[in-house]
């Protein structure tokens, strides 16, 4: 693809990032035959080669539109196009790029502000997230249908409570925004898991990964959360934790994307690249030999017949497919066969709150394949996946760690 950015990009390093991101594409379309929206809406400006289209004509001169700007918004990044592109176009990037011009240039209405502003400044923040979700639970009958489908059924449990004891080994564990509200089963079963491996779970603070504002285009308030969590990893990090462990998948893809977002950064720079390289997620910590020491999931009662949504960031953002569902058969889950597993379920952050029609399209679809095989339960990597399919699921939807929780008899 040829290009000619207009001058005041050129020299920049957005400008630098762009252009060799476009002249990286073939314009060959292999994209729009797994973009979930171009799927839906059969429209070639909601799919990947057509956004790229708008974002070059809008980096060479083109002023940006509000037509534009909803084109770019109902893009998930599921990043299911950059796993079928044979070029290895770096499309999110690009995009994170366009949204943000368009962002600066084109105004939007005052309820899609107020609504992007509140998600930025509720979201990252557990100490304003979880009074409201509170608050949310009981009164869930008065809430409307859109926002009482996000709430969890309850919220018990308290990963808070749930100590790590002392092991030779040590892992950084993120302690991310809405997981320890919403999934809180999720923490407490790690933290289980880690101690019965003999593995310390350092909780040394941070937070928020960035991924909400960086995708909401806000990238200053992201970097921002990116240097507040390096700041508190990185004593750890010195001391010699063998691992940053993430265990939504969504936020390791941001983690690990750390170095990139920093790198023109003189005081973080080098620190983001370590930290970067540190990130794993669950699958890549846990080998089939530790989940063969704990007591089997299956031989305790959690069903056997299951079916896995491997989310966009774990398959696509970090490019680990297949290694969930190896672990799940290597204890004796039987996993359904999934149609189109390397489909979006809608979830994508903040998409399905911010795109409830396309977001509930994706979903119904997901489910209905999901569920054909008749399983017990289904099992996901990311608490944004879990909490949406549960929304409209007729069978327990869990965090795959869950299973292997050995203080739990059995999934409900």
């Amino acid at each position: 693809m040829q290009t000619n950015l207009i001058q005041s990009l050129r020299d920049t390093a957005d400008g630098r990032e762009a252009d060799r991101i476009l002249r990286s594409c073939v314009h060959c379309g292999f994209c729009t035959a797994t973009c979930p929206t171009y799927q839906l809406l059969g429209d070639e400006l909601d799919g990947p080669r057509g956004r790229i289209y708008q974002i070059k004509n809008l980096l060479e001169g083109e002023a940006p539109t509000r037509q534009v700007q909803a084109h770019l918004d109902r893009c998930l990044t599921c990043l299911n196009c950059e796993t079928t592109c044979p070029s290895g176009v770096d499309y999110h990037r690009l995009l994170d790029i366009g949204r943000e011009r368009v962002e600066q240039q084109v105004r939007r209405p005052l309820p899609e502000r107020l609504l992007r502003w509140l998600l930025r400044q509720i979201v990252p923040y557990p100490r304003r997230f979880r009074p409201l979700l509170g608050l949310g639970l009981r009164l869930r009958p008065l809430l409307p249908s859109r926002v009482r489908e996000k709430l969890p059924a309850s919220s018990t449990s308290d990963p808070g409570r749930v100590g790590s004891c002392p092991h030779p080994r040590q892992v950084i564990l993120l302690e991310n925004c809405v997981e320890p509200s919403l999934t809180p089963g999720v923490v407490t079963a790690t933290l289980r898991v880690l101690d019965a491996l003999g593995i310390q779970a350092l909780r040394p603070g941070g937070g928020c990964c960035g991924a909400v504002s960086q995708h909401l285009s806000a990238p200053e308030q992201a970097r921002a959360f990116m240097r507040r969590n390096i700041d508190a990893w990185w004593p750890a990090i010195e001391a010699g934790a063998e691992a940053i462990l993430i265990t939504a998948s969504g936020c390791g893809a941001m983690v690990k994307e750390y170095g990139w977002h920093l790198r023109d950064d003189p005081r973080y720079a080098a620190r983001a690249e370590r930290v970067s390289a540190l990130a794993c997620d669950l699958s890549e910590l846990l080998s089939a030999k530790d989940l063969a020491r704990l007591p089997n999931p299956v031989q305790r009662g959690v069903p056997a017949r299951i079916a896995f949504h491997p989310p966009c960031t774990l398959q696509h953002g970090q490019r680990l497919m297949g290694r969930v569902e190896a672990l799940l058969r290597g204890v004796g889950f039987e996993l359904l066969p999934v149609a189109d597993s390397h489909s979006c379920c809608g979830s994508a952050g903040t998409y399905s709150i911010l795109q409830p029609r396309l977001a509930g399209r994706l979903r119904r679809q997901r489910l209905d394949a999901l569920q054909q095989q008749g399983p017990a339960l289904i099992a996901t990597a990311n608490v944004g996946c879990q909490t949406h399919l549960q929304a409209g699921a007729d069978v327990p939807v869990v965090h795959w760690i869950e299973l292997f929780d050995p203080q739990r008899d059995a999934v409900r």
